[in-house]
């Protein structure tokens, strides 16, 4: 039987405002096997993106364990926590911001490269050109700064800069949610493709149901820090159980659903 490359466990934090307490990631369970898409969707401020961070170690948890490819990461620090990069990768939805705007996409890249790879400099070049290449960017634009590009460009720059080191798990949260339908939809047949030829598992975070359907294997619904519903696409979307996940559909229907 495969191993899951990402597992969670109760994993649970809370943070305080305005002198109470509020739980933004309440016992979440979670796994992802190798290659599988999982979708993970609800409204605005449920729990999704802290879920991500701690998922990352960028944010610590109150409680509970992660699991990347069977080891765990949950305390980890350091040089430990850093080897770990190279299986999790992230991509943001500000993909501008998520670069040293003093820094080209290709020097960004290069840099990237260097910090977590053994590559000799010649080989960080052709690998920088040829990541380029894979998320549909030309050459050229490895001279370019992250302001003179367009958001998809950008995104495309980020998505390249976080499969540098072929990872086994790229978050992608809410990653083309700033970009036009047009540009959307190449993000996703970059990543769709990745998947397939890299083997990649994808955690992509959502609070758009009918893109996650249409892109997604697996959907994970989140209200109020919890996943209150998660299985295949299909079942999901045709025969919902929590009331919540049905609010959702009601929405957005009709949706068209992932081929298995």
């Amino acid at each position: 039987m495969k191993e899951p490359v990402l597992e969670v466990r109760g994993l649970t934090k809370s943070y305080v405002k305005n002198k109470s307490t509020v739980r933004a990631v309440d016992s979440v369970d979670l796994e992802i096997m190798p290659g599988e898409s999982l979708g993970l969707v609800g409204e605005s401020g449920c729990g999704k993106s802290t879920l991500a961070k701690l998922i990352t170690r960028l944010e610590e948890s109150d409680s509970g364990q992660i699991f990347l490819e069977g080891k765990e990461i949950t305390n980890l620090k350091g040089k430990e926590l850093r080897k770990r990069y190279g299986t999790m990768q992230m991509v943001f939805q500000d993909a501008v911001s998520s670069f040293n705007r003093r820094m080209t996409i290709g020097e960004s890249i290069l840099e990237f490269l260097s910090n977590f790879t053994k590559l000799t400099s010649l080989q960080r070049q052709a690998r920088m050109f040829s990541l380029l290449e894979m998320v549909g960017l030309k050459g050229e634009y490895a001279r370019r700064y992250p302001h003179q590009l367009s958001g998809g460009e950008c995104q495309r720059g980020a998505i390249a800069r976080a499969i540098a080191v072929e990872p086994k798990l790229l978050i992608c949260d809410e990653a083309t949610s700033a970009l036009d339908v047009s540009v959307q939809a190449q993000i996703l047949s970059i990543l769709e493709k990745l998947r397939q030829e890299m083997n990649l598992s994808l955690l992509f975070i959502s609070h758009d149901l009918a893109l996650v359907s249409c892109f997604c294997q697996c959907i994970a619904v989140m209200s109020e820090g919890r996943i209150v519903e998660i299985g295949k696409t299909k079942d999901i979307v045709y025969a919902p159980k929590h009331p919540y996940t049905q609010s959702l559909l009601d929405s957005v229907l009709p949706l068209h659903v992932k081929a298995e």
